[in-house]
């Protein structure tokens, strides 16, 4: 017995020595289908990110990871040696800028476990972020963050495919915390020291979550404002308005999670009927609300808006249509768990609160939206599995327009309203010329017909253009595992 336990790790160890050693080619190769230094797309549907109506019959060149021009194919002078893709009945959008995203993903429950416990998707998460146009990414919330921050160095270092990261800290959290992965916070001073520590491993952004209290969350903003980086908010124990007075930047999910309403609630206390008090109670064109709105606003507070994940909440959603897409990407255990846990959804249809509380944070977000506030968009795909990289952030497009946006104006949110609050807007988040060359190419109009981003063919990322189908191909029925 002693002989194997010291023969396994010194075989596992040549093993991979042997490994790194082996010359290996361009490891990008298998998903790129364009890789030419000039390259026209021609003909092409744009909508360039800035919430105006989408252009016909235009043409993009980019030059080595560059937009050199943007204009109409008529007049536009293509590069002699350019490499041209014709690309009529396609549409041309920015790199969607996914700004709750995570490289994790809830495991599969039961009566008997932990109710949330979180795997990490360490090859899954990034090919499917890139295959659905994600070409930005913040991690909102990091449960293994050395693992994220070695993910994000591989992705830059062009050894394995994935949207650039921004990769956000541990939680901050309180005490309970949901997850039993997740630090525990003692006080304002661990709140600071945290902070201060992980922004010396390379964290580049902060989310304070559920049970954080009001001066561990006042704590920590200080901190990370005082290291020049941004703080977001999945909170309950502390109100949006009293979030936005310590200053915090962003908050996330939207007013359904807002607990400042609910009567009786205590300060720095989490209380339980929040949410079914919002959708029976709370109006959105109320004096209340659109008080706060403007507090937001006035602030410069952002929201991040998750109706991906939280339509899973609602009894009978997400359409199955959308879920079987999603399907070949599971093993068949996590396939079936999902479905599982949809189907005791449904048959507590009756008692559910989700659907009405649903319209209302699509409400909230117009509401939000037409005062002047920065909407921004990510999947979240966490909750009970029924929501995946890069498939919910094209689900989000869909409920944006359901929502009562155009497409355009949903494009925007996605793209450029993400890069404007990243500080990168003058380099992505819109199609112009000399920004980088991160273009999403779908078949169809987008602009008549949202779910066209459903079809995405190719994501182009620094002007390298992967094949959507390529990377998802590469970890089908992976989800979950890897």
């Amino acid at each position: 017995m002693l002989r194997t336990s010291l023969v396994l790790p010194c075989y596992l160890a040549i093993s991979v020595f042997a490994y790194a050693q082996t010359p290996a080619s361009n490891p990008l190769a298998p998903y790129i289908s364009e890789d030419a230094p000039v390259i026209a797309l021609e003909h092409v549907e744009l909508i360039d990110g800035t919430g105006g109506p989408a252009t016909s019959d235009k043409t993009i060149v980019i030059d080595h990871g560059k937009i050199a021009a943007v204009g109409p194919s008529a007049s536009m002078a293509v590069p002699a040696g350019a490499k041209v893709l014709e690309l009529q009945g396609h549409t041309v959008y920015p790199g969607l800028v996914g700004m709750h995203e995570h490289l994790f993903y809830s495991e599969p429950t039961s009566s008997t476990l932990h109710g949330l416990v979180a795997g990490e998707l360490v090859d899954t998460a990034p090919r499917l972020y890139l295959a659905a146009g994600v070409t930005t990414a913040r991690t909102t919330g990091s449960i293994a963050p050395y693992t994220d921050l070695n993910i994000k160095k591989d992705i830059d270092a062009g050894k394995v495919p994935g949207p650039e990261l921004d990769v956000t800290g541990p939680y901050l959290e309180g005490n309970p915390p949901l997850i039993p992965q997740m630090h525990i916070l003692t006080g304002p001073e661990e709140a600071r020291k945290m902070v201060d520590f992980w922004v010396g491993e390379g964290a580049t952004s902060w989310k304070a979550y559920m049970h954080i209290s009001p001066v561990e969350l006042k704590a920590a903003i200080a901190e990370v404002h005082a290291r020049g980086e941004k703080i977001t908010g999945h909170l309950c124990s502390v109100g949006f308005t009293a979030a936005a007075d310590m200053g915090i930047d962003d908050l996330e999910h939207g007013i359904a999670v807002d607990t400042e309403f609910t009567p009786g609630r205590k300060e720095g206390e989490c209380p339980d009927n929040a949410a079914a008090y919002m959708a029976e109670h709370v109006e959105m064109d109320s004096t209340p609300v659109m008080t706060m709105i403007h507090e937001l606003v006035q602030r410069h507070v952002a929201v991040t808006s998750t109706l991906a994940v939280l339509e899973s909440l609602d009894p009978g959603h997400p359409p199955m249509e959308f879920m079987l897409r999603e399907r070949d990407s599971m093993p068949p255990t996590v396939w079936s768990g999902v479905l599982t846990t949809r189907s005791m959804i449904q048959e507590r249809a009756a008692k559910s609160y989700w659907q009405v509380l649903f319209k209302k944070e699509m409400q909230f977000e117009r509401e939000f939206v037409a005062a002047g506030g920065l909407l921004m968009t990510g999947c979240d795909p966490t909750a009970y599995g029924a929501v995946l990289p890069g498939f919910g952030d094209e689900r989000n497009l869909e409920l944006l327009v359901e929502a009562g946006f155009t497409s355009e104006q949903a494009i925007a949110i996605a793209t450029r309203n993400g890069a404007e609050y990243l500080g990168r807007a003058d380099r992505i988040g819109t199609i112009a010329a000399g920004k980088q060359a991160d273009l999403v190419v779908v078949n169809g109009d987008v602009a008549k017909d949202i779910t066209a981003v459903e079809r995405v063919e190719t994501v182009f990322k620094n002007g390298l253009g992967f094949d959507s189908h390529k990377l998802m191909e590469s970890v089908r029925g992976m989800v979950g595992l890897r």
